[in-house]
């Protein structure tokens, strides 16, 4: 028997699918997925190259719309709306970190993490971007611009940017890609420690088994399918 999904879960998704390409060139890269992410949970989308955790992000963030299936995010219908209707959807529901930090180059930290919240009409964007680049280690480079930054330096201000809005999900696409070793542990206890104070569910998309483990959840994917879903009490059991 299927259990019944948690209240007001972060994630429900249902039989989504997506199919890129039309009549013989089309190609499925979700197979239906089936997924319910309990709010404040830890989830890891782990696989290789080409198994659909990509694509599974961009559906679920709602840059890509699925081909078919229901998705529930964060309380609103995302397979329901039109593309202006995603857009105003995930303004203040989802913040996204990057491999490549997608910093504006013309603009300082404090700029980078400020802007987004004037555009949603924060009226104390400043100081909220002052405080959050504190609380990630970087109060002293508030006025530096990208090109000045490291590149763990350069993540810290992207995870500042994703969750000074405060929004309930955070998704982190290869998050430490781009680093070395130690700094991209630093980076992880970072982000791992905004979330927990924050409370926002968090999704890792990665291949990196180790930092897979650190999730309370791990789903891994093949061929743009679910192929394991495994807990951290099920794991601590195995």
């Amino acid at each position: 028997m299927t259990s019944p999904p948690p209240n007001n879960p972060a994630i429900l998704a249902r039989d989504l699918r997506l199919t890129l390409g039309d009549g013989a060139a089309a190609v499925e890269i979700l197979r239906g997925i089936d997924l319910i992410v309990p709010t404040g949970q830890t989830l890891a989308l782990l696989g290789p190259s080409g198994s659909g955790k990509s694509s599974l992000m961009s559906v679920l963030t709602g840059l890509e719309r699925a081909t078919s299936g229901e998705l529930i995010v964060a309380g609103a219908a995302f397979s329901s709306m039109s593309e202006d209707e995603l857009a105003l959807a995930r303004r203040g529901r989802i913040g996204i970190v990057l491999q490549a930090f997608h910093l504006l180059p013309t603009m300082t930290a404090q700029e980078n993490v400020a802007t987004p919240l004037e555009l949603a009409g924060e009226k104390d964007a400043w100081e909220r971007a002052a405080a959050e680049l504190e609380a990630v280690g970087l109060g002293h480079r508030l006025t530096h611009y990208p090109a000045q930054l490291s590149g763990g330096e350069q993540q810290r201000v992207a995870i500042a940017r994703a969750i000074a809005a405060r929004p309930p999900l955070i998704f982190a696409d290869e998050p430490t890609g781009n680093l070395d070793g130690s700094t991209g542990s630093s980076i992880v206890d970072v982000l791992f420690s905004r979330r927990t104070q924050t409370g926002a569910t968090l999704v890792i998309i990665t291949h990196d088994k180790d930092l897979a483990a650190l999730c309370d959840r791990v789903v891994t994917l093949g061929d743009g399918r679910i192929v394991s879903d495994t807990v951290k009490a099920d794991m601590a059991a195995s």
